[in-house]
């Protein structure tokens, strides 16, 4: 089985040591293995777990939410109906975020179009 170091894991996640280690200091990452010296070592499984809790945080789960998440993992099959649950909810506040950043978006592209027109005018006005 191929292990990553923090280092390797943190460059294929693009993201930095100190988050993972926050990360695991939270919760998020369990049952990380570490070699005789205590450095962390990133299994595929763990990789892929790891891919998981970014892509949660990445979409603004709660900590709190990614932690029982984890831990429902962690408890096995039992939980399927319950992390089952949770994607859906989360993903319906996804919808409802993307949503609302598309309408934003049409706010801000609106004041861009005024602003742009508007400094043209001028520059014409000027020459």
């Amino acid at each position: 089985m191929k292990y990553y170091s923090i280092s390797e894991a943190s460059d294929k996640l693009n993201i930095p040591e100190s988050t993972l280690r926050y990360y695991e200091k939270k919760g998020l990452l369990p049952l990380i293995e570490r070699d005789n010296a205590g450095r962390r070592l990133f299994s595929e499984d763990q990789m892929s777990l790891l891919e998981t809790v970014v892509c949660l945080k990445n979409t603004h789960m709660p900590i709190s939410d990614i932690k029982q998440y984890m831990d429902w993992i962690v408890e096995g099959n039992g939980t399927m109906e319950l992390r089952l649950a949770m994607m859906n909810k989360h993903k319906q506040a996804v919808l409802y975020e993307i949503s609302l950043m598309t309408e934003s978006l049409k706010g801000i592209d609106f004041k861009i179009d005024r602003y742009s027109k508007h400094i043209q005018e001028t520059k014409r006005m000027i020459k």
